[in-house]
């Protein structure tokens, strides 16, 4: 792991440098596939240098953040060419880089905890620095305090279970110590709320209207998953209290998901939908880790992978439509198909990965989320039965009146989209679609 943060660190000092902007781009491309080459097949850590290592869930995430980071560079191409804080950016995403392989890599939880909460620095000045709106200051503060309240206990949490049990690291954990209700809130309040979590989740369709396309990815991609990463840690020692308290959270979050899809429809805004959604999916994804059945956990992590490449893939649409228009109001971005019909297409392929049809690793990641949620409890099938049929609802609602209808009359002419754009938007699309050809493989060594 060392070797891969040193490269990072080294790309550092390329940021300060000018004319650096797709130099960066394509180390950060050569990285991602020199990291995933690296795996192992033997179903234990590996990459393992002084406290930081790898296995199966965090390699997953880490080659996200990779692939994610590169993409923002691609996506945010405005910057460099109004040349508007360029080496700024560059360093900010490098950083961001840098404490997301930190705080996943990371084999104590206390270390993940301090990467975990550095990592809210770079992505407050990505949306404060390089925002559009002047609310971008308030949706910061948001951001900011949402999930600092909620971690400060957490750290008091960590330090009571150093306490006990003397040791931090995940694998010297012992199951079987028997802790009460208050530690078992204050482990994973902070992740719930980074999920979000329905109820702690008006953070988030702020700071994604408010940031920049690259903030908007890097939330959606990979920000989320860190609560996501983070439970399935913590329930390692949770595993009593767990069975015991755990139906709150899932009523919570599928009675949450069911309610959010019906907020989406009501959305005039590109990139609010878009997020609305993200908390919907979210939602089925705590449901899944929070069943801890097998099927669970791993439908959870699928779904995460699927949903940073789709939900990102989405607001890069979003902005394109933004960068050509000026708005990212329905009511002007209807008719894109007339527009610009080249985009057409890959509006529709997004979507349709976006309400889990085949071959999207979405689809995979619902049906084993179906799969544990039911088994959990058969009356789940009423809100997950509303969940699945609104999801394709507010999906077609944005497709269909983004791409449809008549056009904004202050359009005149016919726009296409440049080749940066495509690949932006293929190298989302690819994955999404390619990676479930070997996830047998993460099925059987998976745990």
């Amino acid at each position: 792991m060392l070797s891969f943060m040193f490269f990072l660190l080294f790309l550092f000092l390329l940021s300060f440098l000018s004319g650096m902007w797709w130099l960066i781009c394509s180390f950060l491309f050569i990285l991602s596939f020199l990291f995933f080459i690296n795996i192992s097949y033997h179903g234990v850590w590996f990459n393992i240098s002084y406290f930081f290592g790898c296995d199966y869930i965090s390699f997953g995430l880490i080659l996200l953040s990779f692939w994610i980071c590169m993409l923002m560079i691609l996506a945010s191409e405005s910057i460099n060419f109004s040349n508007y804080f360029s080496r700024l950016f560059l360093f900010m995403v490098l950083l961001l880089l840098f404490l997301l392989c930190c705080a996943f890599g990371s084999m104590s939880i206390f270390s993940f905890y301090i990467f975990f909460e550095s990592s809210l620095i770079p992505t407050l000045f990505l949306i404060l620095g390089w925002g559009y709106q002047p609310e971008r200051l308030q949706a910061g503060i948001y951001l900011l305090f949402y999930t600092l309240l909620a971690s400060l206990p957490m750290l008091v949490g960590i330090i009571y279970l150093y306490i006990i049990i003397g040791s931090l690291n995940y694998f010297l954990i012992d199951f079987g110590y028997y802790f009460n209700f208050f530690y078992y809130i204050s482990m994973i309040l902070a992740f719930l709320v980074s999920m979000p979590m329905f109820l702690v989740h008006l953070w988030l369709p702020k700071a994604h209207v408010e940031a920049p396309v690259s903030g908007s990815m890097i939330l959606a991609g990979v920000l989320l998953k860190l609560g996501g990463y983070g439970l399935m840690r913590m329930f390692l020692c949770l595993i009593y209290l767990g069975i015991k308290f755990n139906f709150m959270w899932i009523s919570i979050s599928l009675f949450g998901g069911v309610i959010i899809s019906l907020v989406c429809l009501r959305q005039v805004d590109l990139k609010s939908l878009i997020a609305y959604s993200s908390v919907a999916h979210m939602g089925i994804v705590i449901g899944g880790v929070m069943t801890m059945f097998y099927w669970g956990f791993f439908g959870s992590y699928i779904l995460m992978i699927g949903h940073g490449l789709c939900s990102s893939g989405l607001f890069c649409l979003a902005n394109i439509s933004y960068e050509r228009l000026g708005s990212r109001s329905l009511l002007i971005n209807s008719g894109l198909m007339n527009f610009m019909p080249s985009m057409c297409m890959w509006w529709f392929l997004l979507c349709s990965c976006n309400m889990a049809a085949p071959p999207s690793l979405n689809l995979l990641g619902e049906i084993s989320l179906l799969n544990s949620l039911v088994g959990w409890c058969w009356l789940s099938m009423l809100s997950l039965f509303l969940l699945s049929f609104f999801s394709a609802v507010y999906t077609l609602y944005l497709y269909s009146y983004s791409q449809h209808g008549s056009f904004y009359s202050g359009i005149y002419c016919c726009s296409l989209g440049y080749v940066r754009e495509y690949l932006l938007l293929f190298l989302h699309w690819l994955p999404l679609n390619l990676l479930i050809l070997s996830v047998d493989f993460f099925v059987i060594n998976f745990y």
